[in-house]
């Protein structure tokens, strides 16, 4: 057993103890002879007794009345081991949060060495005296300090702002519903983001995970001691495990999930997760651990839920993610991007960012492709130097929320829906400096950036020439959408019983011969190139790529397609896409192309059925609500379940037309609202810019 005299401490801690500066105790120790030999350390840098420095001080009237959690810590960083100081806190901790009567519980100290026992017990003592969260609050610092290059935290202003922006964001105020919120946070740590969400003041179920079981064990203790707001019932929930590869809470849903994952983790499971049910948005890249955390948060939201996620600059920009990146704005997930100032959280050299996503409630209408609200923070709280520490933190967090109210939702109830940046309907907003609602369209591009500071810059959008390409594209959509809608407005509905026609699955077509089913499937690592394919080549879609465009960002060679054999729509064939999200059937023109997981392709036999026929009736949405099981937005819908009329060939023949003017006035319409998005966004900058003249 190590004795308490053994227990060292440097000139810092003697100076915290006797309540003066370190160069006051250097002075006494030259010119008092009675000041006690160093124990260990170095001449620059020297290590005394504990119990001989305590004597000391009282015997030259030095010792100030100073709190005994300062004398307590010396001992517990006297153990020398980060997870022993640790687990002895946390269990320190836990049994502080219960009654005095039930606080001896042998099978709490399991585990512990003696002297970390002894050490609990002081705890405890000292606990009743000074507070049993004041006092583990400090042990917790302390040792959060000792070991700041080995575990990284989320500062209390910025977990508090975090959280602030969740409630904000989120489809309906915290109690509205009568539900208690439901919180997560995946790679919770010592939980702070948890307490922050605890101290707020409503009623909420927390829950915390994390891989290294002494951060588990300390964030359990400081939920179990955090004060509780009066009338508020809050109870919290830490488990040990690795959210990505063992969730302990994967059937939990939550309203809000807030998030600071680890930093370029290489080792985050990219082998044995490849075909996990959460890469809605596609398969995170080895380099991208940050997105497999971001898609992660999502498939954990139940509807109207909201995750903020802290996140490293590089995410918003490296190449290897700007798929899943476009998938996001493509849904319209993803909300807000807000660039902190640098020094707002560790690594405190670069500007982090926080990811603002939001899942669409039951009762709204998803609102797709938008505008993303992209906040600058690191612009306007510029760091004087590399010297400066925290930002002020007033200053920005009122900036922030003001900022984000601009994606604040309203008028939920009665499925109306969600106001976004510019949608139609919404009350018009002037956004603050170093703020901008930049167009989804704009974004998806080559590169997918959504650094703020790319965007924010005054002048960036709506020169001259793009503004005269673009009224003339409007102008050709306008007169083809007149075109289309008039040929399709001389539909009208029939009076005759259509529920009377008999209808057949795609199952039964394809085993009665009138069509063949092929699924595809996922290439072989190092097949997949980026970009166009070339001449020895064929493109690859897959459901990222609906997600985002429809447009094949990758390609396969010939003779890879061939030798994996892989899945080809040829021209005519009808191709599915079997997942909720991004449900939807069409005749395949063009080159042939290779069909990623979760794709079909259904090619008929000409003399039993018609392929825009086929395709119209089984992209009907009343048809994909029966096929699927829609327990998730990222849920799949059986094909072999899609249901078709039964009618002669010269019927669907007839109807084969129809459902190709339906398909052009779809993506006439797609085409105008994305376009039209931004020209108002584009006129907007020019007229507040007075770059425009002449008269309207």
């Amino acid at each position: 057993m190590t004795s308490s005299r053994a227990v060292p401490v440097t000139l810092a801690e003697i100076a915290r103890l006797a309540g003066v500066g370190r160069a006051a105790v250097s002075n006494w120790r030259r010119r008092h002879e009675s000041f006690p030999q160093r124990i260990g350390g170095t001449d620059v840098s020297p290590q005394f007794s504990l119990t001989e420095i305590e004597a000391w001080l009282r015997d030259n009237n030095k010792l100030r009345n100073a709190a005994g959690r300062d004398w307590l810590w010396p001992q517990f960083e006297a153990l020398g081991s980060r997870d022993e100081t640790g687990l002895a806190i946390a269990t320190a901790g836990r049994l502080m949060s219960r009654p005095p009567a039930e606080r001896k519980a042998p099978d709490d100290l399991t585990g512990l060495s003696e002297r970390a026992r002894e050490l609990v017990a002081k705890t405890l003592e000292l606990g009743q005296r000074e507070g049993s969260a004041e006092t583990f609050e400090f042990l917790l610092g302390r040792w959060l300090d000792v070991n700041v290059r080995q575990i990284s935290t989320t500062p209390e202003p910025l977990a508090a702002l975090m959280a602030d922006l969740a409630l904000q964001v989120r489809a309906r105020p915290a109690g509205a519903d009568g539900r208690v919120l439901t919180v997560l946070d995946p790679a919770c740590g010592t939980g702070h983001l948890l307490a922050a969400v605890g101290a707020i003041g409503s009623s909420a179920a927390l829950t915390g995970c994390d891989s290294d079981p002494v951060l588990a064990a300390l964030a359990d203790a400081r939920l179990a001691l955090m004060p509780r707001p009066t009338g508020t019932d809050v109870t919290a929930r830490v488990e040990v495990g690795d959210s990505l590869r063992t969730d302990p809470f994967a059937a939990v849903r939550a309203d809000l999930v807030l998030c600071n994952p680890p930093f370029n983790e290489r080792d985050w499971g990219y082998e044995e997760l490849a075909t996990d049910a959460r890469w809605a948005h596609g398969m995170p890249p080895r380099t991208e651990p940050e997105l497999a955390w971001v898609q992660h948060c999502l498939a954990r939201l139940r509807p109207g839920g909201t995750a903020v996620v802290l996140l490293p600059p590089a995410v918003a920009t490296r190449r290897a993610g700007r798929r899943i990146r476009g998938s996001l704005l493509r849904t319209g997930l993803l909300r807000a991007v807000v660039a902190l100032p640098a020094g707002s959280a560790p690594p405190h050299s670069v500007s982090l960012q926080l990811w603002v996503l939001r899942m669409p409630a039951a009762d709204e209408t998803p609102q797709g492709s938008g505008e993303l609200l992209l906040v600058d923070g690191a612009s306007r709280f510029p760091r004087a130097s590399a010297r400066d520490s925290m930002p002020d933190w007033d200053a920005l967090g009122a900036f922030v929320r003001s900022a984000v109210t601009a994606i604040t939702v309203v008028g939920v109830t009665g499925g109306s829906g969600v106001a976004g940046v510019g949608n139609a309907g919404s009350a018009p907003r002037i956004l603050p400096e170093c703020v901008a609602a930049v167009p989804v369209i704009d974004l998806l591009d080559d590169e997918v950036d959504l650094t703020p500071g790319r965007h924010v810059t005054p002048g960036a959008l709506g020169e001259g020439p793009r503004l005269t390409d673009s009224w003339r594209e409007f102008g050709r959509l306008v007169a083809d959408l007149g075109g289309t809608g008039g040929r399709l407005a001389t539909l009208h509905v029939s009076d005759d019983e259509a529920g009377a026609q008999p209808t057949t699955t795609v199952g039964e077509l394809a085993r009665a011969g009138a069509l063949t089913l092929r699924s595809g499937q996922q290439p072989a690592d190092g097949t997949v190139c980026e970009g166009r394919p070339d001449d020895s080549g064929v493109s690859l879609l897959t459901i990222p790529d609906l997600l985002l465009d429809g447009e094949p960002r990758t390609w396969l060679s010939t003779a890879d397609a061939e030798a994996a054999g892989a899945v080809m729509a040829e021209p005519g064939d009808v191709v599915v896409a079997g997942v909720a999200r991004a449900f939807s059937a069409w005749v395949h023109q063009g080159r042939p192309m290779a069909l990623g997981p979760q794709l079909h392709a259904l090619r008929v036999h000409p003399d039993q059925l018609d392929a825009w026929f086929l395709a119209g009736s089984l992209r009907a949405p009343a048809n994909a609500r029966q096929a699927g099981t829609h327990a998730s937005s990222s849920s799949r819908v059986d094909v072999r379940k899609l249901q078709v009329r039964q009618v002669p060939l010269a019927e669907q023949q007839q109807y084969s037309e129809a459902f190709r003017q339906v398909a052009a006035f779809e993506k006439l319409v797609t085409r105008l609202s994305l376009l039209g998005a931004g020209l108002v966004r584009d006129l907007s900058d020019e007229l507040a810019a007075g770059r425009l003249s002449g008269k309207v």
